[in-house]
């Protein structure tokens, strides 16, 4: 790949010529290269991969214009990043749940479960389940947001006196409908 710097014959030149040459515009300057090979050949995941850009792209258009959430991906764009940019990347990545701190549950009403849940745009909300060993569910409730941002707070409202193996699973949704789950046992 050739690169040429301020050349006053290239410098702006985009796009293919002959079929041959390819040329680009980067940060340092005019990149002329080969023109890209294609098979023709398009795998299952690559079929999946665009379906799932295109319901991407068919809820950024339909997100952006609704009242509730196109102010919240306006609040997000800038630096090159429109609300319908921010919408899709939205769309495509699901939120992270990155701690769930289950040493304040002992089994007792008003017990505390912690969670940390972050996702690029927002987190809707997280969701808590749990299951005693044997599979009889104990409780299950929405946890609420803290004033971080990324903390949320679960508190139990049932006596469970089995703890031990007992399954704590925490869902943390995005506004697109993303899910992740995470889950402890105790």
């Amino acid at each position: 790949m050739a690169k040429q710097k301020r050349n006053v014959v290239l410098h702006g030149t985009s796009g293919m010529i002959g079929g041959m040459l390819v040329f680009r515009q980067t940060a340092t300057g005019t990149v002329i290269q080969s023109p890209p090979r294609v098979s023709g050949k398009v795998s299952e995941l690559q079929r999946a991969q665009r379906r799932r850009f295109q319901h991407a792209v068919l809820y950024a258009g339909a997100a952006v214009s609704d009242p509730e959430t196109g102010p919240v991906y306006a609040a997000k764009s800038g630096e090159g990043r429109t609300p319908r940019i921010v919408a899709i990347a939205d769309y495509l990545r699901a939120p992270d749940i990155e701690r769930v701190d289950v040493s304040g549950y002992h089994g007792q009403p008003g017990d505390v479960i912690r969670i940390e849940a972050t996702d690029d745009v927002m987190v809707k909300e997280v969701k808590v389940v749990i299951t005693r060993v044997d599979g009889v569910p104990v409780e299950e409730g929405f946890a609420v947001p803290e004033a971080t941002g990324y903390e949320w707070t679960y508190t139990a409202v049932t006596v469970n006196d089995s703890l031990a193996g007992d399954r704590i699973e925490v869902y943390a949704s995005d506004l697109p409908g993303n899910i992740t789950k995470a889950e402890e046992i105790l």
